[in-house]
């Protein structure tokens, strides 16, 4: 199984940290205004996954239908969005990514389109501002799966995230893809690694 997945929220939030836990292990908690696109493999009940994850850096508004964001969601099998328990505006702005990613996709099943919703720096509950259960039922509305993990602290709770969504793929219908042209965006993995980890986040 071959998927494309985007990963999606405010600034600081914890995207890049999210993916490159998954993809390395390791927790490094600053990075630059960097867009990348990422290929992983793994076994999931027996079977070898490959996922294509589109790191986006945040844009000011995501109910602007751009070319560059419509080309994210179209490109893209599923979902993943970021907010940080420590941050309301980011739960307030993931909210609103799910109608736009559903009203974008404009096609048959787009309501059952697979999109899980992740609040991050459950290590920093005494800042929290947003509840488990307040992302629960966004979730739950929005019919989404929702995890509440640290990057910062936990590796096995992020690998969750990623099989939880690949779990929904599954039973969404393929759609036929047009190639996406991936020179200018991609970066290289050694150009985020060489950063100096941080224990901030």
């Amino acid at each position: 199984m071959e998927a494309n997945i985007v990963v999606l929220g405010t600034e600081s939030v914890g995207k890049s940290a999210l993916t490159v836990r998954l993809l390395t292990r390791r927790f490094i908690g600053e990075y630059g205004d960097i867009e990348s696109i990422y290929s992983h493999s793994f076994i999931l009940d027996g079977r070898e996954v490959t996922l294509n994850i589109w790191d986006a850096p945040y844009s000011e508004d995501f109910s602007a239908e751009t070319p560059l964001f419509e080309k994210k969601v179209r490109w893209a099998d599923g979902y993943v969005l970021i907010y940080s328990i420590c941050d309301r505006a980011s739960f307030n702005s993931v909210s609103r990514l799910v109608h736009t990613i559903k009203s974008t996709k404009d096609c048959p099943g787009a309501d059952k389109t697979p999109i899980v919703i992740v609040g991050n720096k459950r290590d920093l509950h005494h800042r929290r501002t947003v509840l488990s259960e307040e992302g629960r039922l966004l979730a739950l509305n929005a019919d989404c799966h929702f995890y509440e993990v640290s990057a910062a602290e936990n590796y096995h709770s992020v690998l969750m995230v990623f099989h939880g969504l690949v779990d929904r793929m599954k039973d969404a219908k393929p759609t036929a893809k047009r190639p996406l042209r991936f020179k200018g965006i991609v970066k290289s993995m050694s150009a985020v690694f060489a950063r100096r980890r941080t224990d901030s986040f």
